[in-house]
């Protein structure tokens, strides 16, 4: 015979049950919580000019282990490499501990980087960003056949990106064939490799919020390197450091929330670079490389805050 359950019993069953199950859930929210993180991308040309060896030290206080080198007239930390030569440049990055995670190469363009490839793959680099090349300012399918003719001129060069390991991502850059939302849409929809790839590039595009995050998810894992990148004011011409600085994430108009809830929806593995161009080409952000780190990890505590209040 079953001895009967007292209901004082049975309200004990039942609290522990639910504080279980409130600690599983609680468990499981924080794994997903900790699934997505930022992996950031120091782009060299935020500091200007300066000696890679002054640069290296600040890519791990701006939360990185990667860096993304650029050639004049942004920066000259391409021309840097090759003066000291590809075995003290990895010296180098070993000693602070920094990898090399991307090239940037707008000036060989997308048809000129069969060599640079080739140097990417020794030095442990998997990705290189460039423009597109085609007609500008088409649209419709106008547009989706430049695209295309994009594209299969494209191959050969898509041919050494696989054997490299290479991925080329192509950045919607202002006043090119890439360079909207619908441009954006055709090269991830008809790109014939996935070593060919999306450097999004909000500065570029409508400062819409919602639309720039529809568009994020639009392109999903085409997405190789997103740059955390406002308009704000502008770069073309000299403003007072607080209007240029507005480039940046926290200190312009645009609210990013939309956005990296987009890039958590998407599970969005590739590099974020915290971004800006300053006016002349080729100084730092900021006068002196600690003040540039200082913004950057502005920009990078004000994305944290944003990933921290997304939903999923």
């Amino acid at each position: 015979m079953k001895t009967p359950v007292s209901r004082r019993q049975m309200l004990a069953v039942a609290s522990a049950t639910l504080a279980s199950s409130t600690a599983l859930h609680a468990f499981g929210k924080a794994v997903l919580d900790e699934k997505f993180a930022f992996k950031y991308l120091v782009g060299s040309c935020m500091y200007g000019y300066l000696y890679l060896g002054e640069i290296l030290p600040e890519v791990a206080k701006c939360g990185a282990t990667h860096i993304d080198i650029w050639p004049k007239r942004h920066g000259n930390q391409r021309e840097q490499l090759s003066d000291m030569g590809e075995e003290l440049f990895l010296s180098l990055l070993k000693k602070h501990n920094v990898s090399l995670g991307c090239m940037t190469q707008y000036v060989l363009g997308p048809f000129g980087l069969q060599d640079e490839m080739k140097v990417a793959q020794r030095l442990g680099c998997q990705t290189i960003v460039t423009g597109g090349s085609g007609p500008k300012g088409l649209t419709g399918t106008a547009l989706k056949a430049a695209v295309k003719e994009f594209l299969e001129k494209m191959k050969p060069h898509l041919d050494v990106a696989e054997e490299t390991g290479i991925t080329i991502a192509i950045e919607n850059h202002a006043n090119n064939l890439i360079d909207s939302p619908d441009s954006l849409k055709y090269l991830a929809e008809l790109s014939p490799s996935p070593h060919l790839a999306v450097a999004f590039a909000p500065y570029h595009l409508p400062q819409d919020s919602i639309a720039l995050a529809q568009l994020i998810r639009d392109l999903g894992n085409s997405i190789r390197v997103f740059y955390a990148w406002e308009h704000g004011d502008g770069c073309m011409t000299r403003l007072p450091k607080n209007q240029e600085l507005k480039q940046m994430p926290a200190n312009g108009p645009l609210d990013f929330q939309p956005l990296v809830q987009a890039l958590v929806d998407i599970d969005y593995s590739g590099w974020t670079e915290i971004f800006m161009h300053p006016v002349p080409r080729g100084i730092p952000i900021l006068e002196t490389a600690e003040e540039v780190t200082a913004e950057i990890n502005k920009s990078r505590h004000y994305l944290s805050e944003k990933l921290a209040a997304t939903t999923r």
